[in-house]
């Protein structure tokens, strides 16, 4: 007659170590994106010149989710991109029209994202500037 099996116990510090572990990967990406790609440097400064003139202009909180959101989804649009990017290029290192495509779309999403983001802004910030600037 067979034994009844005992579960093992959970072995929660390992599931912890590796949940750790799988956020220094996703920040090592963010950071190697960063080294390699000019436009997540302008993103970064972008970023760096919103989070001031949010704080400048006293942006109540509803704004800051906006804004907030909107900074995330461009960020998460480039990085998508760029990792679609990198592995268009290990697939097809000789130039193919659906490789191209498929490059030209992923750009066109972070255009797509940036101008969402910039309608947000303009929303956000145009009335407060308007002002400030005497209109």
């Amino acid at each position: 007659m067979a034994e009844p099996q005992v579960p093992t116990p959970r072995r929660t510090p390992n599931l912890l170590r590796r949940r750790a572990a799988s956020f220094g990967y996703a920040f090592r990406g963010v950071w190697a994106a960063l080294r390699t790609e000019v436009h997540l440097w302008f993103h970064a400064a972008a970023t760096v010149v919103v989070v001031g003139l949010g704080l400048y202009c006293g942006l109540a909180r509803w704004e800051w989710v906006a804004v907030a959101l909107a900074v995330g989804a461009v960020w998460c649009a480039e990085l998508v991109n760029t990792a679609i990017e990198a592995v268009v290029n290990l697939v097809s290192p000789e130039y193919h029209p659906l490789a191209g495509r498929a490059k030209d779309v992923a750009a066109g999403a972070v255009l797509v994202m940036a101008l969402a983001a910039l309608a947000v802004g303009l929303l956000i910030f145009g009335p407060r500037l308007w002002v400030l600037f005497g209109g």
